[in-house]
């Protein structure tokens, strides 16, 4: 892309955000750049593309006109990419991936690594963030596919459910409850327990389920809240409380049997795995490869090799 559909690019994005900070925090261009592209883009037409009354941004006519080719224009870039690619019949480079950390750190690295076997040329880039990120960067066109833990909002996008997340209670393998093969739900509210920060998904999730037996963190012995999952099992491992987590997460720890992990006996705590894209989107050949072949992957062997 030249320098041209560069500007268009950052145009699109401050139209469609309605706002020139989100714009630059999508771009990672910095705000003062993001105007002076927009500026540079307003002396070519020889008129203002934006205005900017009391906080909000909303575009001219002939902004609004220019969106509309911007679109257009874009489209084509990447149509004439990909049918380039076709033709010359090269992979055409890589895929980007967005995904939420339990996703990100815990199951994609081993289907990454299976899918490189048979498709060496296909580069696949991930990126790791929360679950608002992974959204933001998929409208923004900066990722060809997410991976979200928990409920996303169907508005702009198509959402498959990939996988089924079971969380499970983790103790030490000396501890008392790690004789047993399942416990209570009530059972944790007598033992110091390790929490998630707010804003967490894992952490929603959790509180959803306890909610349902009338169980708040008022009720519970809550001694540390951890951001990292890491930190976490560290502190489980150490003695310092129990937690839950995801089964994945834990993947090492059962099999090494450093940390035991537990079932509920009321229910599974499960939650799902979702691969999002935009409804809109042209896929790319790269796309086209991997999007079956994380569809048809047999994750349950994964988790089944740590048991």
């Amino acid at each position: 892309m030249g320098m041209e559909d560069h500007k268009l690019k950052v145009f699109r994005i401050v139209a469609e955000t309605k706002s020139f900070s989100k714009a630059s925090a999508i771009i990672r261009l910095t705000q003062p750049a993001v105007s002076l592209l927009i500026r540079a883009l307003e002396e070519t037409y020889e008129t203002k593309l934006f205005d900017r009354a009391n906080n909000t941004v909303t575009l001219t006519p002939a902004g609004e006109m220019l969106y509309k080719y911007a679109k257009e224009i874009l489209n084509l870039y990447a149509t004439a990419e990909n049918n380039i690619g076709e033709i010359t019949g090269f992979m055409k480079g890589g895929i980007s991936v967005g995904a939420s950390s339990t996703i990100g750190n815990y199951l994609l690295p081993s289907v990454i690594a299976d899918f490189r076997k048979t498709h060496p040329k296909i580069k696949v880039h991930l990126l790791v963030g929360n679950t608002k990120r992974v959204v933001d960067l998929l409208d923004a066109g900066n990722i060809d596919i997410g991976l979200v833990e928990g409920d996303v909002a169907r508005q702009k996008m198509i959402v498959d459910r990939i996988v089924t997340d079971e969380l499970a209670l983790i103790v030490p393998p000396l501890h008392p409850l790690a004789k047993k093969r399942s416990v209570s739900i009530f059972e944790t509210t007598k033992e110091p327990f390790i929490f998630r920060e707010e804003g967490s998904g894992t952490r929603k999730v959790i509180e959803k389920y306890f909610g349902k037996y009338n169980i708040t963190p008022q009720n519970m012995m809550i001694s540390m809240v951890l951001g990292s999952t890491e930190a976490i099992k560290e502190s489980v491992e150490n003695g310092m409380g129990i937690a839950i987590v995801s089964r994945w997460e834990v993947r090492k720890e059962s099999k090494y049997g450093t940390l035991k992990p537990l079932s509920f006996k009321e229910e599974k705590m499960l939650r799902d795995f979702s691969l999002i894209f935009q409804k809109k989107a042209i896929s790319s050949h790269a796309v086209d490869e991997f999007l079956p072949y994380l569809k048809a992957y047999s994750f349950d062997k994964l988790l089944s090799l740590s048991e």
